[in-house]
Formats: structure tokens, C-alpha cells, sequence
């Protein structure tokens, strides 16, 4: 008997519970907000500088007396200046560099030398990595080194073309030959890195 009271007291209380909930929506309902209004875009006209200020109409005096008025005198003597001009730079003639299979005879180049001079990169010798560098050398006809071109780098960005250029750095070897004459090449040249 207990049991069916219970449940009729909750069964009634949720009912209850329904209807207060359903009639006082407009309670809980958010008020309108308000229409939104239209908005006009205008352009903005920017801020026209003013004109530049003209400067006073004085003639130009490029007198002795007129610059010994805006001279400051100080205690340091500076040597007279005397009308140096640098000596007319003459323009190289375009190099034409032949490629590697025009050539005859390749360019010697000094193996020991270049050993001596390569630097085995410190963050790639303290990991533990080893690498190969692909260049191109610029070699004119007096055997010159013009320039160092990395080609590839094997491992990527840790040293090595850096390491491997700079091991050209003061180089000189015999030029490459093309019929019995030196003449200036492109020669590909690689360098590995090894750990000992």
C-alpha cells in the first residue's frame, strides 16, 4: 500500500513539475535583441601632406669666407686633403669556362694540400655523421680557382659545403688542357667526409 502512495506522490509532483515548467516559458525566453541597423561604407579621404617648405632664395656661395664662418675650431690638425683619384678599374674579360667532357687533359689539383685544409665539421663529428659534398670548381687557364659551387651535400645543412669550400680557400693546381692549351673548365670535384 505503501509503494502505489509513493509512486502517485512522484508521479504527480513531475506533472506538476511539466506544467509550472511549460506555462512560465516566456520567462526563460531571451528578450528580441534589437534590429540590426543598416550600415553605409564611406571612403575615408586620406590626409594630404603638405606641400614641402620652400627654402629661402640665397645664392649658393662656395667661398673660403663663408665656410671659415660655419668652421668649428678644434685642437686636432688633419693633414691636408689632397685630390686622390683611385686608378680607373678595367674591366675582366667574360671568362668562357669550358665543361668537362671538352677537355683533354683535367686540372691537377693538390689532393695533400686540400686534405690539410678540410675541417671536418664539429656538429657533424660530435653526432657522429659522415657525408660526401659534390662541388664544381671555376678553374680559369693559369689554374686559379674562381669559384666553389656545391653541387649537392649529403647529408643536407650540417657543415659539410661549408667545411668543403673553405678547403679551396689559397688553392692553386695545374689548369685543365684542350688540344695541348690551358684553358679555363668547369670541373666537378667531390670531397667525403669519413670519421677515423
Amino acid at each position: 500500500m505503501v509503494r502505489p502512495l509513493i509512486f502517485t506522490i512522484v508521479t504527480l509532483l513531475h506533472i506538476i513539475i511539466i506544467v509550472f515548467v511549460a506555462f512560465n516559458m516566456d520567462a526563460v525566453i531571451l528578450p528580441e535583441e534589437p534590429p540590426a541597423g543598416v550600415m553605409k561604407l564611406v571612403d575615408i579621404e586620406e590626409d594630404i601632406p603638405p606641400p614641402p617648405e620652400k627654402l629661402p632664395d640665397t645664392p649658393f656661395t662656395n667661398t673660403m669666407e663663408s665656410i671659415a664662418e660655419t668652421m668649428i675650431e678644434t685642437d686636432v690638425i688633419t693633414p691636408p686633403i689632397i685630390g686622390y683619384v683611385p686608378p680607373a678599374r678595367t674591366a675582366e674579360p667574360e671568362i668562357e669556362y669550358l665543361r668537362q667532357h671538352q677537355i683533354s687533359k683535367i686540372p691537377e689539383l693538390p689532393e695533400d694540400q686540400i686534405v690539410r685544409n678540410t675541417i671536418y665539421p664539429p656538429i657533424a663529428q660530435r653526432s657522429n655523421i659522415e657525408g660526401v659534398v659534390y662541388l664544381e670548381l671555376f678553374i680559369d687557364r693559369t689554374g686559379n680557382i674562381r669559384d666553389v659551387r656545391i653541387l649537392r651535400e649529403n647529408p643536407p645543412n650540417r657543415g659539410f659545403g661549408d667545411a668543403a669550400i673553405n678547403a679551396f680557400r689559397g688553392i692553386r693546381g695545374k689548369p685543365a688542357e684542350a688540344n695541348g692549351e690551358p684553358v679555363a673548365v668547369r670541373y666537378r670535384y667531390n670531397i667525403n667526409f669519413r670519421l677515423n
